[in-house]
């Protein structure tokens, strides 16, 4: 007869669900959910008479102040991860309230010239600094298309084509951060010395900013307006990844002609699944406030509703923040990551200023 361990009992006991059942996944993810909505709460109360800064940016740094505790604290991980990440993708969907697909169509349309110019500008110019500086190419790739379309995001896409270290894909979101950072710190004042609208402002950060929760909380700090037309800027660019993903494993494929080749179909399909529920859901969203099915009181709680949520998805991020990592990722990488991300703000703030 086998002996029941203690760890088998406490499994057994867990309502005959098992210690990985649905009910003990989501318990293990309360702590850290808590943990993040009291730090939102403490920075929408500090935001308040802080507005140039705001309740994001306080969010990031109030959880990166608190993102070096023990190992113990490792209870929290699951519930900050999901916050960090679904609750923010929730929060994206939630602003689509606020929206009409007349909107997202204009907006998308408008955005098209800042966002292929930045794009090209981006990839062309990782190529080439990234040579120069002698950076290793899996690494000025990562750095290179997470710069361009959307952050850790995109690298998280392009790793499983182009295979790189895992200490690459570290060091490469640990300096796509650190500009994160700068950009939301620095961008909303280039927007008042530049006189840029509302919608200018959200065509500049949804362009100029490589990183959804960055993109968020640089725009709604410079205000609601920007922060609405900057995530629909920041979703049309995301789609960027289908055709970047594609193109590089057609060099994948063309690169290991002697080994087994990437099927186009396959990575195809892959490369459409790469687009984000989140944006189905905002697209959603937004076609049930295009036909008039929300009440405009219903639509004021539901921008609160969002706002918090996003600064708690902010707060979850900071927490997540390896200050350490960022610190190894000096030197030439670093050096490829700021002269791209001063590219791409160049160009998309050049670009917004000749189509005045």
């Amino acid at each position: 007869m086998e002996t029941m361990t203690t760890a088998d009992q406490a499994r057994q006991n867990t309502s005959g669900l098992g210690a990985t059942s649905p009910t003990s996944r989501v318990l293990a993810t309360l702590p850290g959910i808590a943990l993040a909505a009291a730090i939102a709460i403490a920075a929408t109360v500090l935001g308040g008479p802080l507005p140039l800064v705001g309740a994001p940016v306080i969010g990031i740094f109030l959880g990166a102040l608190l993102s070096r505790p023990p190992r113990r604290f490792s209870t929290l991980e699951p519930g900050v991860r999901f916050t960090g990440r679904t609750v923010l993708q929730i929060a994206v969907v939630v602003l689509g309230t606020q929206l009409s697909l007349r909107q997202i169509t204009e907006v998308g349309m408008t955005s098209l010239p800042v966002m292929l110019g930045t794009l090209v500008i981006c990839l062309l110019a990782a190529v080439l600094i990234g040579r120069l500086l002698g950076i290793d190419h899996d690494l000025r790739t990562l750095i290179g298309v997470g710069t361009a379309i959307c952050g850790a995001s995109a690298i998280a896409a392009v790793t499983p084509i182009i295979r790189p270290r895992n200490s690459m894909v570290a060091y490469a979101v640990s300096t796509i951060f650190l500009f994160n950072v700068a950009a939301v710190l620095v961008f909303p004042h280039l927007g008042y010395a530049f006189g840029l609208s509302q919608h200018e402002f959200g065509l500049f950060a949804g362009t100029a900013v490589n990183d959804t929760s960055s993109v968020v909380a640089a725009a709604t700090t410079y205000g609601d307006e920007a922060g609405n037309y900057a995530v629909v800027v920041k979703l049309t660019r995301t789609l960027m990844i289908i055709p970047v993903c594609l193109a590089l494993a057609a060099i994948v494929n063309r690169r290991n002609r002697g080994a087994a080749p990437i099927e186009r179909p396959n990575w195809a399909i892959r490369s459409v699944r790469l687009v984000p529920w989140f944006l189905i859901g905002f697209l959603a969203a937004a076609a049930v406030n295009s036909l008039g099915w929300i009440p405009s009181t219903l639509q004021a709680h539901l921008h609160d509703l969002a706002t918090f949520l996003i600064v708690a998805a902010l707060s979850a991020i900071g927490l997540t923040t390896d200050v350490t990592g960022i610190r190894r990722s000096g030197g030439r990488p670093l050096m490829l990551g700021l002269s791209l991300w001063v590219l791409v703000t160049v160009s998309s703030l050049g670009i917004i200023l000749v189509m005045r």
